[in-house]
């Protein structure tokens, strides 16, 4: 006998049973083909879902590096226009 079920979908269109497989495609499909032969995406897309949090800590902390880094530099330069002398303009003789 024939009965209904629930699936998802991928962004391409395929059907899936989990959520873990239709996103697992979604990350594949974004990283494109890996390698020679069969690509390697699926199995990457795998580990990238799987080490979630991780990969979320890092993305955090990059950030934050980020941010740092570009405080530093508008500090640097505010410096510098402040240890700059202008010179008195000359005319032209």
């Amino acid at each position: 006998m024939a009965h209904t079920g629930t699936g998802l979908f991928d962004r391409k269109g395929h059907f899936f049973k989990t959520a873990r497989e239709a996103t697992v495609s979604d990350l594949a499909g974004l990283l494109g083909q890996i390698g020679e032969g069969e690509s390697l995406a699926p199995g990457i897309a795998y580990m990238l879902l799987e080490r979630r949090a991780e990969i979320e800590r890092l993305f955090a902390e990059h950030d934050a590096m980020l941010e740092e880094e570009a405080a530093m530099k508008a500090a640097r330069s505010a410096e510098t226009r402040d240890n700059v002398a202008k010179l008195p303009s000359r005319t032209a003789h």
